[in-house]
């Protein structure tokens, strides 16, 4: 564990155990909210069902063990209560940072600050992140820990792609 402190407590997930289910849930919770985003901004369709997702992004939440197999998945805690998830991706020289989400009860406790620490302590060169353009808080936070803003590797109009130069 990495403790922060009276911060958030951060731990590697178990996805084949208990963690299943919080790391579900919180990365259901962060598509949500995206799609909500995505579709007040006009970039998806208003959806009756808040809690409908893309089937894109089913795997994720019914199957995280198997949808993130390979991957870095590490757990936020304050009080024993989830307070967010990251989940990193290892590239062939970099890594990339699927899903960084704070829990909106727990946001201005430093968990987002804590688990993007994390994940790039546990990575090796760069680490790499996209980030939509409204989402101006997640940015500057990125921009604190030395992301600076590249040429896009993703088609998604108003995504931003950001680079943290390695070790």
């Amino acid at each position: 564990m990495i403790s922060t402190g009276s911060g958030p407590v951060i731990r590697r997930a178990d996805l084949s155990g208990p963690d299943a289910a919080d790391v579900s849930a919180a990365v259901g919770e962060y598509l949500r909210q995206t799609e909500v985003e995505k579709s007040a901004e006009g970039l998806a369709p208003v959806r009756d069902d808040d809690e409908r997702l893309p089937e894109r992004y089913r795997n994720e939440v019914d199957d995280p063990a198997g949808a993130y197999d390979g991957f870095l998945v590490m757990i936020a805690h304050i009080d024993d209560l989830v307070a967010g998830v990251v989940v990193v991706a290892t590239l062939q020289e970099s890594a990339e940072i699927k899903r960084l989400w704070a829990a909106p009860a727990m946001r201005g406790r430093g968990v987002g600050s804590a688990l993007l620490d994390a994940a790039v302590a546990a990575t090796d060169g760069d680490v790499r992140l996209s980030v939509w353009d409204w989402r101006t808080g997640a940015r500057g936070l990125y921009e604190s820990r030395g992301f600076v803003q590249v040429p896009s590797w993703d088609g998604r109009d108003r995504l931003i792609c950001m680079v943290r130069n390695g070790r």
